[in-house]
């Protein structure tokens, strides 16, 4: 297995001994012996017990061969790397720990990539692994979801079996049958099915296709599949499943709202009657239930949005009663996402 990605080591500060203070008497004139004597004041020695020698420093946990043999085989191609998994693992476990490094170093990857995935065998294992990393490592889906896009546009190869884009919504769409089943299943299960549910969304923003005159759009069926996973988290109203549904909507709703209305369709209405459904008959928290009515609120607020025609420029808590439902999504050390309106979360 190849080994994980890691932070680059931090060399510890060359070591600072701090000279003692000049231990001169002050020059005072004799006043008379009713005059005390002027205090001496001594800096203290601070001795560092740090050797010049010692070994670098390590966070724990880091393997300090890892950068040394990923740049040198990021720069040489895949050699040095006895299979595609170990390379591609590497890679992903690389953007994970430093994901500012997507901008200068997919262009790289792909051509790698490009080199390397030449079987239909291999196209669908490089799906695999980029499907369960952005499904199991928290705070990835994102990112993830943009490696997916890059992707779809830039790897050759296109099998008959389908092309990247292709093959990554046939995976997903394997999860999305189950959908039902998931969001009824054990905690476990239920944990995975959000996963899944959160990366889609993530892909639905993301995932670009562009038309046969150069028109950019999102896939279509991830719309579609969207409301279905809607449907299936509030058909089984428990807590975890309706802050998920929660989560989707703050990411994707003001998105989905449009691309809904430029159809004449009114989904997003019947979304909402469901949710008011849900916090009228659901025997869910009462945390749950405030998360649910602050979404109300929200989607009454246009998402948040604020028009340019308007006199303030920007949302401020000030004009805009959802502000705190506009934060980004964060997550604690134990990797459980959570925003300023999630309940247990202290607010200013």
């Amino acid at each position: 297995t190849a080994a994980g990605a890691g932070q680059a080591p931090h060399r510890t500060a060359p070591e600072t001994i701090i000279p003692s203070g000049s231990q001169d008497k002050a020059s005072v004139p004799d006043s008379g012996p009713e005059m005390a004597k002027p205090q001496v004041a001594v800096a203290p020695v601070v001795v560092s017990k740090l050797s010049v020698k010692a070994p670098e420093f390590y966070p724990s946990g880091y393997n300090q061969n890892f950068s040394q043999n990923f740049d040198s085989s990021y720069e040489d191609g895949y050699d040095g790397y006895l299979t595609l998994a170990e390379y591609v693992q590497d890679f992903l476990n690389h953007l994970t720990e430093q994901p500012g490094c997507f901008e200068t170093e997919i262009e790289q990857f792909a051509e790698t990539l490009n080199g390397w995935v030449t079987t239909d065998e291999a196209l669908q294992e490089l799906v695999e692994l980029i499907y369960q990393q952005a499904t199991s490592v928290p705070n990835f889906s994102y990112m993830g979801a943009r490696l997916c896009n890059y992707l779809s546009h830039h790897l050759t190869i296109s099998p008959q079996s389908g092309n990247f884009r292709q093959l990554l919504l046939q995976r997903c769409r394997t999860e999305f049958e189950n959908r039902d089943e998931a969001a009824k299943g054990d905690e476990a299960t239920r944990k995975q099915f959000h996963a899944f549910v959160l990366f889609l969304a993530e892909l639905y923003l993301n995932l670009e296709i562009k038309g046969t005159k150069g028109q950019v759009t999102r896939a279509e069926i991830l719309q579609e599949g969207l409301r279905e996973l809607l449907n299936a988290l509030f058909s089984n109203p428990v807590d975890n499943n309706l802050i998920c549904a929660v989560k989707l909507l703050k990411l994707t709703g003001s998105v989905l709202e449009d691309a809904w209305n430029e159809k004449g369709k009114d989904d997003m209405n019947e979304v909402i009657q469901r949710i008011e459904n849900v916090v009228l008959d659901a025997n869910c928290s009462r945390d749950v239930k405030r998360m649910l009515l602050k979404l109300v609120e929200l989607r009454s607020s246009n998402w948040g949005r604020v028009l340019g025609t308007s006199s303030h420029t920007e949302a401020t808590p000030e004009n805009d009663p959802n502000y705190f439902m506009n934060e980004p999504t964060f997550y604690t050390s134990d990797g459980i996402p959570f925003t300023a309106a999630d309940p247990g979360t202290s607010q200013a």
